[in-house]
């Protein structure tokens, strides 16, 4: 049986894509925030028919709960086949100001990019214990180039453009981890699920919907499970379309420039 880790399964896509693999046979993994509306999500599964799944709490806006997140998941799940990067913030309700992680970075930042980035690492012997395993990160096509004077969007800040450069530093992680684990049957791809579908995120910001996660689940899940993608790694795809993402991304050196200022913000987080 497999086994999937889904962050920010508590609602929307994330929740429509756990209880869908679920109910197709997948042990599913959990995560939210809010351990009433995992718990929610365990009764809609049960419901379904799915493997009894596990349920696992933590606030990704918090460093040092992410890496005991990480410890929680590799000592209780004997393997992990898929690792869903899902959890994210939105561009904010229009007009709101900057915000800030516990850790005091800025929000989108630390969420949408660093979060994802200390869990990936923590679970890299998991996964790569339990190969073939894949890594899918749920990015968007809304990328802005990072600017390494200001990385955090200090001045002159826009949501907007704060979530399209945590965006854009999701894809960048993608490909490092692509070529980490290259020659370890561990895949790494970044997906932009479909474009204003209906969920919380996209209301709170005064969007109009434009897709449904259906939509967004059927994409999604085609990075989890086709077989015709064993050997795909790497890559960034829109929907079901092969993509490029913004320049930068292809760029090593603005890669490890964003790498070093990731473990070295993670560093004095986990240190307190």
């Amino acid at each position: 049986m497999k086994t999937a880790l889904i962050t920010g399964a508590t609602d929307g896509l994330g929740r429509h894509v756990a209880v869908r693999l679920a109910r197709a046979g997948t042990r599913v993994v959990v995560h939210g925030r809010d351990a009433g509306k995992a718990e929610r999500v365990r009764e809609e599964i049960a419901q379904a028919g799915g493997p009894d799944p596990v349920v696992v709490v933590a606030d990704l806006a918090d460093l040092r709960a992410v890496d005991v997140l990480g410890d929680e998941v590799t000592d209780h799940i004997p393997r992990l086949d898929v690792l869903v990067n899902n959890a994210g913030v939105g561009f904010g309700a229009p007009g709101a100001g900057r915000e800030v992680s516990r850790d005091g970075i800025e929000l989108r930042f630390a969420v949408n990019y660093l979060a994802g980035h200390l869990l990936t690492r923590k679970l890299m012997p998991l996964l790569t214990r339990s190969a073939p395993a894949r890594i899918v990160n749920v990015a968007s096509l809304g990328q802005a180039p990072l600017d390494f004077a200001d990385l955090q969007t200090e001045h002159g800040y826009d949501g907007r453009v704060a979530y399209c450069r945590g965006k854009l530093a999701q894809i960048m992680d993608t490909f490092d981890v692509a070529d980490e684990l290259r020659d370890q049957a561990v895949t790494a791809n970044a997906l932009h699920p479909a474009t204003f579908m209906a969920t919380t995120m996209v209301r709170e910001a005064g969007g109009t919907p434009m897709n449904t996660v259906e939509t967004g689940g059927d994409a999604l899940i085609r990075l989890v499970d086709d077989p015709s993608l064993n050997d795909v790694t790497g890559r960034f795809f829109d929907v079901r379309r092969d993509a490029k993402a913004e320049a930068q991304a292809y760029d090593p050196d603005a890669r490890r420039r964003l790498r070093e200022a990731a473990d070295a913000l993670i560093a004095a987080a986990l240190r307190g």
